[in-house]
């Protein structure tokens, strides 16, 4: 079955309406994390020599002014020096590690907390495989308390930042009190595949470099690892659904491309059709059962996964441009930086202090599988 024949399915019944828990999870603190430099759109076309017209319309057209990358360097020819495999690995590790350490010390401050106060660090990456993953890194880098447990998604895409919060969250509530935290870290420029081909342009258009971490405490007694009044304004997390859509397995994929002899992530242009059509399907399940309507959620932080796939999502949940503005605003500002992309939308939110208590927000990502995930929050 191909991408093209994916077509709407019918809602599941609706989810019955769950015990309210004695313990809540809680977001209480957020932070990001760019490298130093960045690129305008025509300034990367510039760099890589990209002279066809219409993959140059993709750069142009893409609703992204700036991104921040980690480009190869310029060798005697004034072209970029070719990066073979090992060194685009060796790019993730250090650039996914240096990132996520900024990002995760910036959410623990936001949190009032500090490392020792850390228990659970879980870490996710889609742009390079290490093992010893990047938890364990981390922890040795910052020197975390040995005891720190930990986790490590890799692979998942850019869904994978929800995917990392539901475990989490599950852990928080498992040990109220104890702040556990999901560290996205992306180096999406260790993961491009550097040519001129239209095949390429799309990806090569759209991914940032960056990191975002989340902190989660579970309500609870006071014990003492929770530092003070940890994050009082933050949102509880509510409940999480998911939507696979199977039949587009194959839709999102980085894989060995055997002509260019390395890693290459590929995109089908009717992606963002696929995810707007099953985007309604995954919220009416999430706010089944709980007597809300989309009309009753405040706040809507969407993956800031490309123009397209915005205007679809926006189209099929009847949202409004003010809606998503945090969305489109990240893209403009810094692409599509994969798992953490919505972190950096819920960093806006809050920057905002627009919040109130008792409003509803809807977290979503989505990514390979292909995939939607996503939350239900409230303040």
């Amino acid at each position: 079955m191909t991408i093209d024949s994916v077509r709407r399915e019918v809602l599941p019944a609706p989810v019955r309406a769950e015990a309210v828990p004695t313990v809540r999870a809680r977001i209480v603190g957020v932070g990001t994390a760019v490298p130093p430099l960045s690129y305008s759109q025509q300034e990367v076309l510039d760099v890589f020599g990209v002279t066809d017209p219409k993959a140059r319309g993709v750069f142009l057209n893409s609703s992204i002014e700036r991104r921040h990358l980690v480009l190869p360097p310029i060798g005697a020819d004034g072209r970029p020096v070719g990066e073979p495999q090992g060194d685009l690995l060796d790019k993730h590790k250090k650039h996914a590690v240096e990132s996520g350490i900024r990002a995760l010390e910036e959410c623990l401050k936001r949190a009032g907390a500090g490392l020792s106060d850390l228990r659970h660090l879980c870490c996710v990456t889609s742009t390079g495989f290490l093992t010893p993953g990047l938890s364990a890194l981390i922890i040795r880098e910052l020197g975390i308390d040995r005891h720190c447990s930990r986790s490590d998604i890799v692979g998942m895409g850019c869904n994978a930042g929800l995917n990392a919060l539901n475990l989490v969250a599950g852990w928080s509530v498992a040990n109220p009190g104890e702040l556990g935290v999901v560290l996205c870290s992306e180096a999406c420029s260790a993961a491009y595949a550097m040519d001129t081909s239209m095949r390429t342009a799309v990806v090569n258009s759209l991914f940032g470099d960056g990191a975002a971490a989340v902190a989660v405490v579970a309500d609870g007694n006071a014990s003492r690892t929770t530092p003070g009044a940890l994050g009082d304004d933050g949102p509880r997390i509510l409940r999480f659904a998911s939507c696979i859509i199977p039949e587009a397995v194959d839709a999102m994929r980085y894989d060995w491309d055997r002509d260019l002899n390395r890693f290459s992530f590929y995109l089908d242009p009717q992606i963002p059709y696929v995810v707007g059509a099953h985007a309604e399907i995954v919220v009416d399940r999430l706010l089944a059962g709980t007597g809300l309507l989309r009309g009753d959620i405040s706040h809507w932080l969407v993956h800031s996964g490309g123009k397209k796939v915005i205007d679809a999502v926006v189209v099929n949940l009847g949202l409004s441009r003010h809606d998503v503005r945090h969305t489109t605003g990240v893209l403009r500002d810094y692409g599509n930086v994969s798992s953490g992309s919505f972190l950096f939308s819920y960093e806006r939110l809050l920057n905002e202090r627009v919040t109130r208590p008792g409003d509803y927000g809807v977290l979503m990502t989505m990514g390979p599988g292909s995939t939607l995930e996503t939350a239900l929050v409230q303040w």
